[in-house]
């Protein structure tokens, strides 16, 4: 079957156009909605908590029934169900129950649909970010626009936003034909015999500790350059600025990879976000400087993320491609998201907000030592 590749992409267009929507306006939203600092970082960290369970049981009924693409579609329309409940949900335990059930089924969608996207490149895996990159075109139209509109409309109409795109989402997951891995693998080795390699392991825990470093930044990042008295229209620039530099490094992604190797840019990525984040913290008061730091974003997620989903569908092969999709979420964008979110909430409270961004400055550096020492660069996971 030939690439569906405008289909594939059309998808990436609008999910990540809700994230584009979600992360820089959502805390916003909350703030406006009466809710702490600390309720903020607690609520968030419910959305990347379900990312531990549910991408998991949907990567098991996936790969256990061969139905990736109709778990996305079953995935993007329950979403839509359970998100219809914030124009009802009032209070901090009714959000966090819309929340938690809205993310539980919108979490399933992404990791199954990775893996259909890299089942239709097969041997040419290294191209995936050509397709990715509209992921990331869709979240810069989102948070370039809503930033100035934000400014003469009130906040509250964010969730019609939202769910207008959600259900853009889900009309696109019904345009993609259903896609099997195309290599045929005898007895695979159990999924956990996969797992406890010591270097998976360590891939996981840098996995999540980038991931937990980055909590700070989608939870709190518009609230924090609020503080520095910069307006929303300047903010939403920001967070587009830092997605057009992932854009770019996406689309060179395929000459890197052969290049310079997977480990060696997962180093490269850890080390440069280290310093991203420290600069955020120490000069927030400097435009410059923050546009510099913004830049960085190309590493600290376009590296990063094209590497190591890369890596994942390299080990986890065959029959465990849903699961092995489905683990690096949970850990990464659930464990870690989860973690650097409440965690973020908690030091703004008590150290001042500054203080989100040395925390996220010690993940990465601790990510960094990790994989210097375990990811060894000889021993390169096996191609499909």
């Amino acid at each position: 079957m030939a690439l569906p590749y405008w289909r594939l992409s059309n998808f990436y267009l609008f999910y990540f156009a809700s994230l584009g929507a979600l992360l820089p306006y959502w805390g916003l939203y909350l703030k406006d909605e009466g809710f702490s600092a600390l309720e903020i970082g607690e609520l968030m960290a419910l959305v990347m908590a379900t990312k531990i369970i549910s991408p998991n049981i949907w990567g098991w009924i996936a790969d256990h029934t061969g139905k990736k693409m109709t778990v996305v579609r079953v995935g993007s329309l329950l979403s839509i169900l359970c998100f219809v409940g914030v124009f009802w949900a009032k209070g901090y335990w009714a959000m966090a129950l819309m929340m938690f059930s809205f993310s539980f089924f919108w979490n399933a969608t992404l990791p199954q649909f990775e893996a259909i996207t890299l089942n239709y490149l097969h041997g040419d895996s290294h191209r995936y970010s050509l397709i990715r990159l509209w992921g990331s075109i869709g979240f810069i139209i989102t948070a370039a626009t809503l930033g100035p509109l934000f400014e003469w409309v009130s906040v509250t109409h964010l969730p019609g936003i939202l769910l207008g795109i959600y259900i853009a989402i889900f009309l696109s997951s019904t345009l993609v034909p259903e896609r099997q891995s195309s290599v045929i693998h005898h007895d695979p080795l159990p999924i956990m015999g996969v797992i406890k390699q010591p270097t998976v392991i360590a891939l996981l825990v840098v996995c999540f500790l980038m991931q937990a470093s980055h909590g700070p930044y989608y939870t709190f990042f518009t609230l924090y350059m609020e503080e520095y008295d910069y307006s929303r229209t300047v903010i939403g620039e920001l967070w587009a600025l830092g997605v057009i530099a992932e854009v770019v490094i996406f689309m060179v992604m395929h000459r890197l990879v052969p290049k310079y190797g997977l480990e060696w840019l997962l180093l490269f990525a850890l080390l440069i976000t280290s310093l991203r984040w420290l600069l955020i913290a120490l000069f927030a008061k400097s435009l410059v400087v923050i546009l510099f730091a913004q830049l960085i974003h190309a590493a600290s997620f376009g590296i990063f993320h094209a590497v190591t989903i890369t890596m994942f569908h390299r080990i986890f092969t065959g029959k465990l491609q849903g699961r092995g999709q489905a683990l690096y979420s949970s850990i990464s964008f659930g464990g870690g998201g989860a973690f650097g979110s409440y965690a973020a909430g908690l030091s703004w409270n008590h150290f001042g907000p500054a203080s989100i961004y040395l925390f996220a400055t010690l993940m990465t550096v601790a990510g960094y030592l990790i994989a210097l020492r375990w990811l060894n660069r000889e021993v390169t996971p096996n191609p499909i």
